[in-house]
Protein backbone atom coordinates (compact mmCIF):
# COMPACT_ATOMS: atom_id res chain seq x y z
CA UNK A 1 0.00 0.00 0.00
CA UNK A 2 1.37 3.13 -0.89
CA UNK A 3 1.79 6.43 1.25
CA UNK A 4 -1.09 8.10 -0.54
CA UNK A 5 -3.52 5.30 0.12
CA UNK A 6 -2.84 4.80 3.80
CA UNK A 7 -3.22 8.74 3.71
CA UNK A 8 -6.77 8.22 2.37
CA UNK A 9 -7.50 5.56 4.22
CA UNK A 10 -7.45 8.15 7.24
CA UNK A 11 -9.34 10.80 5.26
CA UNK A 12 -6.27 13.06 5.16
CA UNK A 13 -6.10 14.46 1.85
CA UNK A 14 -3.49 15.68 -0.36
CA UNK A 15 -3.16 19.42 -2.36
CA UNK A 16 -1.98 19.36 -5.92
CA UNK A 17 -0.95 22.87 -5.20
CA UNK A 18 2.00 24.21 -2.87
CA UNK A 19 3.09 27.01 -1.30
CA UNK A 20 3.91 30.09 -3.96
CA UNK A 21 5.73 32.40 -1.49
CA UNK A 22 7.43 31.22 1.86
CA UNK A 23 7.89 34.52 2.41
CA UNK A 24 4.81 35.29 3.75
CA UNK A 25 3.49 33.64 7.75
CA UNK A 26 0.91 31.09 7.84
CA UNK A 27 -1.60 32.14 10.05
CA UNK A 28 -4.53 29.93 8.67
CA UNK A 29 -4.93 26.07 8.59
CA UNK A 30 -3.02 26.55 4.87
CA UNK A 31 -3.76 22.50 4.58
CA UNK A 32 -7.12 22.27 4.98
CA UNK A 33 -8.10 21.41 1.66
CA UNK A 34 -5.27 18.91 1.86
CA UNK A 35 -1.26 18.46 2.51
CA UNK A 36 1.37 20.14 0.88
CA UNK A 37 4.47 17.76 -1.19
CA UNK A 38 7.57 17.62 -1.50
CA UNK A 39 10.36 15.56 -2.26
CA UNK A 40 12.80 14.37 0.60
CA UNK A 41 15.54 11.37 0.74
CA UNK A 42 12.81 8.71 0.45
CA UNK A 43 10.54 9.88 -2.29
CA UNK A 44 7.45 12.51 -1.58
CA UNK A 45 6.23 13.33 1.49
CA UNK A 46 3.41 15.33 2.91
CA UNK A 47 3.90 18.30 5.56
CA UNK A 48 1.31 20.52 7.39
CA UNK A 49 1.65 24.02 7.07
CA UNK A 50 -0.19 26.90 9.02
CA UNK A 51 -2.43 26.49 12.29
CA UNK A 52 -2.40 22.64 11.67
CA UNK A 53 -5.73 22.05 14.22
CA UNK A 54 -5.58 18.04 12.92
CA UNK A 55 -2.30 16.85 13.28
CA UNK A 56 -2.28 15.82 17.27
CA UNK A 57 -0.58 12.83 17.96
CA UNK A 58 -0.74 10.96 21.19
CA UNK A 59 1.90 8.43 21.63
CA UNK A 60 3.71 6.78 24.59
CA UNK A 61 3.66 8.00 28.30
CA UNK A 62 7.33 9.14 29.71
CA UNK A 63 8.98 8.19 33.14
CA UNK A 64 6.44 9.69 34.96
CA UNK A 65 3.48 7.84 34.19
CA UNK A 66 1.71 10.38 31.77
CA UNK A 67 0.65 10.85 27.90
CA UNK A 68 3.38 12.64 25.75
CA UNK A 69 1.53 14.81 22.87
CA UNK A 70 3.32 15.33 19.54
CA UNK A 71 2.56 17.13 16.57
CA UNK A 72 2.91 15.22 12.83
CA UNK A 73 5.40 17.43 10.85
CA UNK A 74 5.10 15.77 7.81
CA UNK A 75 4.95 11.89 6.31
CA UNK A 76 8.23 11.05 5.17
CA UNK A 77 8.47 9.53 1.94
CA UNK A 78 9.32 6.23 2.74
CA UNK A 79 5.95 6.09 4.97
CA UNK A 80 7.15 7.03 8.53
CA UNK A 81 5.36 9.45 10.09
CA UNK A 82 7.87 12.38 11.66
CA UNK A 83 6.69 14.80 14.78
CA UNK A 84 8.24 16.85 17.33
CA UNK A 85 7.15 16.36 21.00
CA UNK A 86 4.56 19.19 22.29
CA UNK A 87 3.91 18.32 25.50
CA UNK A 88 2.25 16.15 28.19
CA UNK A 89 -1.42 15.58 29.80
CA UNK A 90 -2.95 12.95 32.67
CA UNK A 91 -2.97 9.48 31.40
CA UNK A 92 -6.35 8.41 29.37
CA UNK A 93 -7.28 12.21 28.96
CA UNK A 94 -7.26 14.37 26.30
CA UNK A 95 -6.05 17.38 27.63
CA UNK A 96 -2.38 18.06 27.66
CA UNK A 97 0.22 21.14 28.70
CA UNK A 98 2.01 22.18 25.75
CA UNK A 99 5.54 22.99 26.53
CA UNK A 100 9.57 21.86 25.44
CA UNK A 101 10.58 18.63 26.56
CA UNK A 102 13.60 20.57 28.60
CA UNK A 103 14.39 24.14 29.21
CA UNK A 104 17.60 26.01 29.04
CA UNK A 105 19.64 23.52 27.41
CA UNK A 106 23.24 24.23 26.68
CA UNK A 107 24.15 24.02 23.00
CA UNK A 108 27.74 23.40 23.69
CA UNK A 109 30.40 24.46 26.00
CA UNK A 110 33.03 25.14 22.63
CA UNK A 111 31.91 27.33 20.20
CA UNK A 112 34.87 28.67 18.91
CA UNK A 113 35.38 25.76 16.02
CA UNK A 114 33.80 25.95 12.79
CA UNK A 115 33.18 21.89 13.52
CA UNK A 116 30.75 22.74 16.84
CA UNK A 117 28.04 23.59 13.85
CA UNK A 118 27.73 19.89 13.70
CA UNK A 119 25.22 17.54 15.21
CA UNK A 120 28.93 15.28 15.49
CA UNK A 121 32.29 16.63 14.82
CA UNK A 122 35.77 15.17 14.47
CA UNK A 123 37.95 15.19 17.24
CA UNK A 124 37.65 15.96 21.12
CA UNK A 125 35.32 18.88 22.52
CA UNK A 126 37.81 21.49 23.19
CA UNK A 127 40.57 20.79 19.97
CA UNK A 128 40.91 22.33 16.60
CA UNK A 129 40.20 21.22 13.29
CA UNK A 130 42.47 21.50 10.46
CA UNK A 131 40.54 20.76 7.57
CA UNK A 132 36.98 20.74 6.48
CA UNK A 133 37.01 16.76 6.00
CA UNK A 134 38.40 16.65 9.78
CA UNK A 135 35.56 19.06 10.87
CA UNK A 136 32.64 17.03 9.92
CA UNK A 137 34.20 14.04 11.02
CA UNK A 138 30.85 12.63 13.13
CA UNK A 139 32.99 11.09 16.45
CA UNK A 140 31.87 13.05 19.07
CA UNK A 141 28.71 14.60 20.04
CA UNK A 142 27.55 17.55 20.43
CA UNK A 143 26.78 18.64 23.98
CA UNK A 144 22.80 19.05 22.36
CA UNK A 145 22.74 15.57 21.29
CA UNK A 146 23.80 13.91 24.12
CA UNK A 147 20.74 15.65 25.78
CA UNK A 148 18.90 14.55 23.55
CA UNK A 149 19.72 10.94 22.91
CA UNK A 150 19.82 10.98 26.98
CA UNK A 151 15.28 12.15 26.66
CA UNK A 152 15.25 9.35 24.64
CA UNK A 153 16.76 6.82 26.31
CA UNK A 154 14.84 7.49 29.64
CA UNK A 155 11.28 8.35 27.99
CA UNK A 156 11.39 5.77 24.73
CA UNK A 157 13.85 3.05 25.24
CA UNK A 158 13.47 2.48 28.97
CA UNK A 159 9.29 3.09 28.81
CA UNK A 160 9.14 0.33 26.42
CA UNK A 161 8.28 2.20 23.23
CA UNK A 162 11.53 1.85 21.08
CA UNK A 163 10.06 -0.66 18.78
CA UNK A 164 7.52 1.80 17.36
CA UNK A 165 10.40 4.40 16.02
CA UNK A 166 11.48 4.48 12.63
CA UNK A 167 15.22 5.03 12.02
CA UNK A 168 14.81 7.50 8.86
CA UNK A 169 17.19 10.80 8.41
CA UNK A 170 17.27 13.65 10.29
CA UNK A 171 19.75 16.33 8.10
CA UNK A 172 22.34 18.19 9.75
CA UNK A 173 23.02 19.89 6.17
CA UNK A 174 26.80 21.15 6.41
CA UNK A 175 27.46 21.91 3.19
CA UNK A 176 28.86 25.07 1.95
CA UNK A 177 27.38 26.18 -0.82
CA UNK A 178 29.78 29.86 -1.01
CA UNK A 179 29.87 33.06 -1.09
CA UNK A 180 28.56 33.00 -4.71
CA UNK A 181 25.16 32.01 -2.95
CA UNK A 182 25.48 33.39 0.25
CA UNK A 183 26.48 36.73 -0.79
CA UNK A 184 28.49 37.30 2.30
CA UNK A 185 31.90 38.22 1.67
CA UNK A 186 33.50 36.96 4.59
CA UNK A 187 32.45 33.74 3.46
CA UNK A 188 36.28 31.68 3.02
CA UNK A 189 33.98 28.47 2.18
CA UNK A 190 36.02 26.81 3.92
CA UNK A 191 34.28 25.22 7.00
CA UNK A 192 37.24 24.50 9.57
CA UNK A 193 38.99 25.67 12.34
CA UNK A 194 37.92 29.68 12.68
CA UNK A 195 37.53 30.18 9.43
CA UNK A 196 34.45 32.12 8.40
CA UNK A 197 31.70 29.94 6.47
CA UNK A 198 28.13 29.91 5.77
CA UNK A 199 26.22 26.71 5.77
CA UNK A 200 23.50 25.42 3.55
CA UNK A 201 20.07 26.86 5.30
CA UNK A 202 22.02 30.43 5.36
CA UNK A 203 22.03 30.43 1.65
CA UNK A 204 18.33 29.11 1.33
CA UNK A 205 17.05 31.46 3.93
CA UNK A 206 19.64 34.16 4.64
CA UNK A 207 21.21 36.86 2.21
CA UNK A 208 24.25 39.00 2.86
CA UNK A 209 23.59 40.94 -0.11
CA UNK A 210 27.55 41.24 -1.62
CA UNK A 211 28.22 42.46 2.20
CA UNK A 212 29.65 41.83 5.80
CA UNK A 213 26.09 41.88 7.01
CA UNK A 214 23.40 39.15 7.12
CA UNK A 215 19.75 39.54 6.61
CA UNK A 216 16.39 37.46 5.26
CA UNK A 217 15.48 36.37 2.07
CA UNK A 218 13.14 37.31 0.41
CA UNK A 219 12.42 34.33 -1.13
CA UNK A 220 13.37 31.57 1.13
CA UNK A 221 13.04 28.02 -0.30
CA UNK A 222 13.01 25.59 1.97
CA UNK A 223 14.06 21.60 0.72
CA UNK A 224 13.76 18.73 2.56
CA UNK A 225 16.62 16.60 0.90
CA UNK A 226 20.19 16.18 2.11
CA UNK A 227 22.30 17.71 0.18
CA UNK A 228 25.41 15.67 1.97
CA UNK A 229 25.68 11.83 2.25
CA UNK A 230 27.50 12.83 5.63
CA UNK A 231 24.71 14.36 6.95
CA UNK A 232 22.32 12.09 6.87
CA UNK A 233 22.01 11.03 10.04
CA UNK A 234 20.89 7.14 10.72
CA UNK A 235 21.38 4.34 13.26
CA UNK A 236 22.32 2.15 9.99
CA UNK A 237 23.77 3.07 6.82
CA UNK A 238 20.63 0.38 5.48
CA UNK A 239 18.44 3.27 6.59
CA UNK A 240 19.79 5.22 3.91
CA UNK A 241 22.09 7.27 6.22
CA UNK A 242 25.75 7.84 7.57
CA UNK A 243 24.67 4.82 10.60
CA UNK A 244 26.71 7.57 12.89
CA UNK A 245 23.77 7.83 15.40
CA UNK A 246 23.14 5.66 18.48
CA UNK A 247 19.41 6.40 18.89
CA UNK A 248 16.74 7.39 16.49
CA UNK A 249 16.35 11.11 17.68
CA UNK A 250 16.99 14.01 16.33
CA UNK A 251 15.84 18.08 16.31
CA UNK A 252 13.41 19.76 13.52
CA UNK A 253 15.47 21.56 10.78
CA UNK A 254 14.78 24.89 9.84
CA UNK A 255 13.69 23.80 6.66
CA UNK A 256 10.72 22.21 8.31
CA UNK A 257 9.74 25.53 10.07
CA UNK A 258 9.65 27.59 6.92
CA UNK A 259 7.96 25.20 5.50
CA UNK A 260 5.19 24.88 8.12
CA UNK A 261 4.97 28.69 7.83
CA UNK A 262 7.03 30.31 9.70
CA UNK A 263 7.78 33.05 7.30
CA UNK A 264 10.18 34.87 6.06
CA UNK A 265 13.99 34.60 8.82
CA UNK A 266 12.88 36.80 11.78
CA UNK A 267 9.18 37.53 10.85
CA UNK A 268 7.06 37.17 13.72
CA UNK A 269 4.06 35.04 13.30
CA UNK A 270 1.84 34.19 16.68
CA UNK A 271 -0.51 31.42 15.07
CA UNK A 272 1.46 28.11 13.27
CA UNK A 273 1.31 25.28 15.02
CA UNK A 274 5.02 24.96 15.87
CA UNK A 275 4.97 28.48 17.79
CA UNK A 276 6.13 27.91 21.59
CA UNK A 277 7.67 30.41 23.91
CA UNK A 278 10.13 31.65 24.18
CA UNK A 279 12.69 29.39 22.67
CA UNK A 280 13.60 26.12 20.99
CA UNK A 281 17.10 24.42 19.48
CA UNK A 282 16.68 23.81 15.54
CA UNK A 283 19.49 20.88 13.74
CA UNK A 284 20.39 23.23 11.22
CA UNK A 285 23.32 24.80 11.09
CA UNK A 286 23.31 28.73 10.07
CA UNK A 287 27.37 30.37 10.14
CA UNK A 288 30.75 29.87 12.15
CA UNK A 289 31.92 34.16 12.16
CA UNK A 290 33.98 33.28 15.36
CA UNK A 291 31.27 31.71 17.22
CA UNK A 292 29.53 28.25 15.83
CA UNK A 293 25.51 29.42 15.21
CA UNK A 294 22.54 27.11 14.84
CA UNK A 295 19.39 28.45 13.70
CA UNK A 296 16.85 28.78 16.51
CA UNK A 297 12.69 29.36 16.84
CA UNK A 298 12.85 32.04 19.08
CA UNK A 299 8.90 33.21 20.17
CA UNK A 300 7.93 31.25 16.57
CA UNK A 301 10.14 33.56 14.48
CA UNK A 302 13.43 31.73 12.67
CA UNK A 303 16.14 32.78 14.76
CA UNK A 304 19.78 31.99 15.55
CA UNK A 305 21.96 32.09 18.04
CA UNK A 306 25.55 30.43 18.52
CA UNK A 307 25.91 27.24 20.72
CA UNK A 308 27.13 28.57 24.13
CA UNK A 309 23.55 29.96 24.69
CA UNK A 310 20.92 27.81 26.26
CA UNK A 311 17.43 26.80 24.79
CA UNK A 312 14.55 24.56 24.74
CA UNK A 313 14.56 21.56 23.17
CA UNK A 314 11.71 19.55 21.31
CA UNK A 315 13.03 15.95 20.53
CA UNK A 316 11.21 14.74 16.94
CA UNK A 317 11.14 10.69 16.12
CA UNK A 318 10.04 8.88 13.47
CA UNK A 319 7.00 6.01 13.94
CA UNK A 320 7.65 3.12 11.90
CA UNK A 321 5.52 3.35 8.19
CA UNK A 322 3.40 0.35 9.38
CA UNK A 323 1.80 2.39 11.49
CA UNK A 324 0.41 4.86 9.13
CA UNK A 325 -3.02 2.80 9.08
CA UNK A 326 -3.15 1.78 12.29
CA UNK A 327 -4.42 5.27 13.82
CA UNK A 328 -6.53 5.72 15.33
CA UNK A 329 -8.45 9.65 15.49
CA UNK A 330 -9.10 12.19 13.37
CA UNK A 331 -6.15 14.25 14.34
CA UNK A 332 -8.04 16.95 16.43
CA UNK A 333 -6.95 18.11 19.66
CA UNK A 334 -10.27 16.28 21.30
CA UNK A 335 -9.49 13.11 19.58
CA UNK A 336 -5.96 13.01 18.72
CA UNK A 337 -4.43 10.19 16.47
CA UNK A 338 -3.30 7.34 18.68
CA UNK A 339 -2.25 3.95 17.73
CA UNK A 340 -4.38 0.84 19.89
Amino acid sequence: MTVEERLAGLNIKINSKSPTNFANPATTDETAKGLFSMQDDYGINYYYRGTAPNNYIKFGQNAEGQDMWWRIIRFNGDGSIRMQYDGVGAAGINQYVRGNAMEMVLGNSGTDDAKYAGWMFGGTNGSSSKSREEAQRNETDLHLKTVVDNWFITHIVNTGYSDYIADSIFCNDRSIPGKSVTKWTQDTELGYGRNYTGYGALGRFMTGNNGTSLSANKNPKPQFTCPQENDKFTVDKKSGGNGALSYPVGLITADEIVAAGSGKYDTTNESYYLKKNPSYWTLSPYLFNGNAWLFFLFNGKLSSTNTISNGGVNPVINLKAKYLDKLQGDGTIDNPYSLS
